[in-house]
């Protein structure tokens, strides 16, 4: 089923700008998120599916990213989580919330913050702590970030490090894609956004909740592809997902940090099987 993205964009106002989304079919409510640097268009290929099994889907864009206001101060987890609970009660929820990246952490948070929100979770390379890595080495890292996103470069450099973490299977869009991240960064106000996101970043607050989650109540599936490079085992964070959430988990082959663009038939079949137990529709699947 085709789905235009250029649907009318909306906005959510939330205390320090606004925050813009699109919506898609009838039915109960999915959300789907994207990771830091990502536009919502990268779910393209997920959207016409759910909408076809029966289902609402609205596309968030992160603050600073897309149409999204560049007015915000704060960034993170705790604030996407936030955003993403009031845009669930704006829409008439519960919703299952679909996150890829930081996306996904951030509807962890918000699960564990609000499970009457949240009927269940589809996590995408999600993170649940911070990856390994020295003090000294994300200082080191933060210095980069200052540098690599302060001129005019950024915008093209990011670009082509998101390429570069679609290992394996590639989207016959993702040269459209890329090119799409490029312009926006380069709007007014969206570089610098992206430049606090990546500073303020810090996965410790899912962490320390994530155990709240509970998996009878808000059930989880979680998807990593087996080419990951933001994981140093990815079959190993997938255990601690299960370990964390009682998460089903799928090690997604020939796929990157980006499954739902890469291997858009196995995340959807896995989410309209979490949907089923989740929030049935009532009708049959596409």
């Amino acid at each position: 089923m085709e789905i235009s993205l250029t649907a009318e964009t909306r906005f959510l106002q939330r205390p320090e700008g606004r925050i813009a989304y699109t919506v898609h079919g009838d039915g109960p409510l999915v959300i789907a998120v994207p990771g830091m640097g990502d536009l919502a268009a990268g779910y393209r290929d997920v959207v016409g599916p759910l909408v076809a099994a029966g289902y609402r889907v609205a596309l968030t864009e992160l603050r600073g990213h897309g149409d999204s206001d560049t007015s915000f101060t704060s960034y993170g987890d705790a604030e996407t989580g936030g955003d993403l609970l009031a845009l669930i009660d704006e829409l008439g929820g519960p919703a299952v919330a679909i996150g890829n990246s930081m996306g996904g952490s951030a509807a962890i948070w918000a699960a564990a913050e609000r499970p009457d929100a949240v009927a269940g979770l589809v996590g995408i390379s999600p993170f649940v702590r911070n990856p390994p890595m020295p003090a000294i080495a994300t200082a080191l890292l933060h210095g980069v970030y200052r540098v690599l996103f302060a001129g005019p470069w950024g915008a093209g450099a990011w670009a082509g490090y998101y390429v570069s973490l679609n290992r394996g299977r590639r989207a016959d869009w993702l040269p459209e894609h890329r090119a799409a991240l490029a312009a926006a960064l380069r709007r007014p106000g969206r570089l610098r956004a992206f430049r606090e996101l990546t500073l303020q970043l810090d996965h410790a607050i899912v962490e320390a909740i994530a155990d709240r989650v509970d998996p009878a109540a808000t059930p989880s599936v979680v998807l990593i592809g087996d080419g990951d490079p933001d994981y140093r085992d990815p079959a190993a964070e997938l255990e601690e997902f299960a370990r964390r959430l009682g998460s089903r988990t799928v090690l997604v082959a020939e796929a990157g940090h980006y499954a739902q663009a890469q291997q858009p038939e196995i995340v959807v079949r896995e989410t309209l099987a979490l949907l089923a137990t989740a929030l049935p529709t009532g009708g049959t699947d596409a």
